[in-house]
């Protein structure tokens, strides 16, 4: 069942610190790589290199970062017939800096990813009706998200939609038409104005969204696991303990993986099980994509 990733593309320029410098304090990083990112392009490649059939719909620029993403999806296998090139714009750029301890902060150009229309969307119509789930996340404009959402009711495809980085005007009405809404804790507290310090805590504000009409809450918590709400049931996979170097992208490895489950068995705890896994994998290696398990490589961690 292919799956279709309806998102963005960015280049990741990554330093390595020991200490995030002060207001007009200049400090050496210990370390520095370019990398493939973009909350799209990351749940794409983690879901492709898992063997998911992936149709990628984006924005790049005609630039050299533009060719190495398209060159980068290719690599991985992924369909890039819907990948716009557009004139005149830099693809997006992500600037971000992983401190000692594993812990990131990141600064997000949107460039080619503000010019993902509807209208470019449509374009890729007769595409996504032949994929059995649509993945959406908010680096790219509200009003392509909405579209995407109502095409896919529309076609009776499901959606997941990953709400990063999140808006307080993201509208639940359009989220209440996803069947899996998919926010980490911060997002969570955002999203809901609700603090989000401990489990109960984060249980309360996934049943508020529950209250509004949304059928699946699934909250990444990190190393602390992931928490899984609906009307029915609860469910709560905890996160195998790892040395974190680099927490960069695990949510989106979450997400690449718990689609390609999902897609095969439709079975939302043990995609959830294996999601938490392939993140807990993802933390221990430096970078984003580049510490993204084979599937070789995740059967053998899933065994030990």
């Amino acid at each position: 069942m292919k799956i279709a990733v309806i998102g963005s593309t960015n280049i990741d320029v990554v330093s390595y610190i020991d200490k995030v410098p002060a207001g007009g304090e200049t400090r050496a990083a210990q370390n520095f790589h370019t990398a493939h990112g973009g909350k799209g392009a990351n749940q794409a490649v983690a879901a492709a290199k898992l063997g998911a059939d992936v149709l990628m719909v984006s924005a790049v620029g005609n630039d050299l970062f533009g060719k190495g993403a398209l060159e980068n999806y290719r690599n991985n296998k992924i369909d890039t017939s819907r990948v716009s090139v557009v004139e005149g714009t830099a693809t997006g750029v992500a600037t971000i800096i992983v401190e000692a301890s594993g812990q990131n902060r990141i600064l997000l150009y949107k460039g080619a990813n503000d010019l993902l229309t509807p209208e470019l969307l449509a374009q890729a119509k007769e595409d996504l009706k032949t994929c059995g789930l649509i993945v959406l996340q908010l680096e790219i404009p509200l009003e392509t998200v909405y579209a995407a959402i109502d095409f896919a009711n529309e076609n009776k495809i499901p959606v997941l939609l990953n709400p990063a980085p999140a808006v307080k005007n993201l509208s639940i009405d359009m989220a209440c038409k996803c069947d899996f809404f998919v926010p980490n804790e911060t997002e969570l507290s955002i999203l809901t104005d609700m603090p989000v310090g401990s489990r109960e805590e984060i249980k309360m504000a996934a049943r508020y969204l529950l209250s509004k009409g949304l059928k699946n809450v699934i909250v990444t918590m990190g190393s602390q696991g992931a928490l899984w709400i609906s009307s029915e049931r609860e469910e709560f996979v905890p996160a195998r303990k790892v040395q974190a170097v680099d927490s960069t992208g695990a949510g989106d490895s979450f997400i690449g993986c718990f689609v390609e489950h999902y897609t095969k068995t439709g079975d939302v705890l043990e995609s959830m099980k294996r999601a938490s896994l392939y993140a807990t994998l993802s933390v221990t290696k430096k970078g984003t994509q580049d510490s993204y398990a084979s599937v070789e490589e995740f059967e053998r961690f899933c065994k030990n």
